[in-house]
């Protein structure tokens, strides 16, 4: 029997569908990344996502759950994808793989699935793998200076070690090391002197962000997402960067900049955006983006990573329960002090 829904309401979207409409609206940022460092991204996502379909099928097993619909839903792939991107494309393969079973294995199955975990699962791989393993984690690319391909697959499977011609550290890396070194005197000597000024951000990385706005963007149009987290995020994030800027513009750097580099964009449109970790609530959302914003940004410029959004994501995946609790909107007919309140 079909169903037929009226004009006024919407259908219901499968989790299926939704996640695949997640992987398209990557498929922008992953061009283009792939543009300026090579194949060596692509390669990282196949083995993100063959280590994700293993793990989750394995521990699927040992659960007594079913293959069939948990594996084919899309969110391990999600989250191998989102892996991926967060890693450096020239990661050794151990890294990665380390990597997804923290995603996997322990942020997601062990809470117990998709819709059960309180933590998101990429942001767990991000965060533990930048602490344990903090010099395999700096090891970006140099963007528009991609290593022969041959070269790419010999680093990624450990047959040589990074070449220091084709990797360096990001933006955001060379203002945290050196912005207190006096070697420079302002933020935009830093990024001139290393050749990482770009047009209005970190050179090439403000192209890819940009592909991660244009995907946010469409996410946004087909209604898969809502905009209060991500414009809290972006927002929140903007205005602090603003008032440092504005009280010191030789030492902090414009909101522009921080808007475009590293991966703010991407963790406002699939990161805290993400229906099981965050917020439910249209008011919980705002403050969630908000806090994850104002967090980030104190993190990169004044904590030890050059990136505080995965950081930020967990801090606030804590608080989501308690926001959501406090911001649910008010039962119709209700009357405040009525049983139950």
């Amino acid at each position: 029997m079909t169903i037929q829904y009226s004009p006024f309401l919407r259908q219901p979207l499968r989790i299926v569908d939704l996640m695949r409409q997640v992987l398209l609206a990557l498929l922008p940022g992953i061009a283009v990344f792939t543009w300026f460092v090579g194949l060596a991204l692509i390669v990282q996502i196949l083995l993100a996502s063959v280590v994700a379909l293993l793990a989750e099928a394995l521990l699927l097993r040992l659960r007594g759950k079913p293959l069939w619909p948990h594996l084919t839903d899309g969110s391990a792939l999600v989250t191998a994808w989102l892996v991926a991107l967060a890693f450096p494309p020239l990661s050794p393969w151990w890294l990665t793989t380390t990597g997804v079973l923290l995603a996997i294995v322990i942020a997601k199955q062990l809470y117990g699935g998709l819709g059960q975990n309180p933590f998101n699962p990429a942001m767990v791989a991000f965060t533990g793998c930048i602490v344990a393993f903090p010099a395999q984690m700096a090891h970006w690319p140099t963007l528009g200076l991609a290593a022969p391909f041959a070269d790419q697959l010999d680093i990624i499977f450990g047959f040589v070690p990074p070449l220091d011609a084709f990797t360096g550290a990001t933006p955001l890396s060379i203002i945290k090391t050196s912005g207190g070194s006096g070697l420079y005197t302002n933020i935009q000597d830093i990024l001139i002197q290393q050749n990482l000024s770009g047009v209005f951000a970190g050179k090439g990385w403000e192209w890819v962000t940009t592909a991660y706005l244009v995907g946010g963007l469409w996410l946004l149009y087909r209604r898969v997402i809502t905009w209060q987290a991500p414009l809290a995020f972006l927002g929140s994030m903007a205005l602090l960067s603003f008032c440092f800027w504005l009280f010191d513009p030789a030492h902090y750097a414009d909101p522009v900049f921080q808007l475009f580099s590293g991966g703010a964009m991407l963790g406002a449109f699939f990161i805290v955006t993400d229906p099981v970790s965050g917020c439910a609530t249209p008011r919980g959302k705002l403050i969630f983006g908000c806090g994850a914003g104002v967090l980030a940004y104190l993190i990169r410029v004044f904590g030890a990573f050059p990136d505080g959004v995965g950081f930020a994501v967990l801090i606030m995946n804590v608080c989501a329960p308690l926001i959501d609790r406090h911001t649910q909107p008010p039962v119709f007919g209700a009357k405040k002090g009525d049983a139950g309140e």
